[in-house]
Parts: C-alpha cells; sequence; structure tokens
C-alpha cells in the first residue's frame, strides 16, 4: 500500500492502525494525521519498541493491508482464473 493513499485517507485508516496497535488513542492518531513518522514515534513510545522494529512492523503492515483492499473476485491467480489455459496459449 502507498503511504500517500493511507495518508490521504486517514479517516478511513486510523481505524485500521488502531486495531493492529490498540494501545494508541484516537487523540494521538488523530493528531498524528497520517504523518509516518509521527506514527512510527507513537508506536515507539507505546510499546518500548526500537525505530527498526517499528518500521518492520509497519512495511508488514502495509503489505497486509494492500492486499486486503482487493475483493477476492478482482484477484486473478494464474490464466486459469482468468479464462485461460494455464499454458497461456489461446483455445
Amino acid at each position: 500500500m502507498d503511504w500517500d493513499r493511507i495518508c490521504g485517507n486517514w479517516t478511513h485508516w486510523k481505524g485500521r492502525v488502531r486495531e493492529r496497535w490498540g494501545k494508541l488513542t484516537d487523540n494521538e492518531l488523530s493528531a498524528i494525521a497520517g504523518r509516518r513518522d509521527q506514527l512510527i514515534g507513537a508506536i515507539q513510545k507505546s510499546y518500548g519498541l526500537s525505530r527498526d522494529e517499528v518500521e518492520r512492523q509497519l512495511r508488514n503492515w502495509e503489505r497486509t493491508v494492500g492486499v486486503e483492499e482487493f475483493d477476492a473476485e478482482d484477484i486473478v491467480l494464474d490464466d486459469v482464473d482468468a479464462g485461460r489455459p494455464a499454458n497461456g496459449r489461446s483455445k
């Protein structure tokens, strides 16, 4: 997930952030307002983690929410799902 998309729609995403890092308060999340560095600092403070660890967790979370944004029927896993034979040749 592109952080610009998260920042641009922070109202939606701050609930998802709160699900992952539940120690963060609504006031903290509102003050963070989508700023990634501010979020990292708040997570560090609340959980007593190193910046590197918070960066790792945040990258993993970003990847996870990026995948969850798609409905299952929107994801094509291979050529067979797209109605084409698996070998890529036309019928």
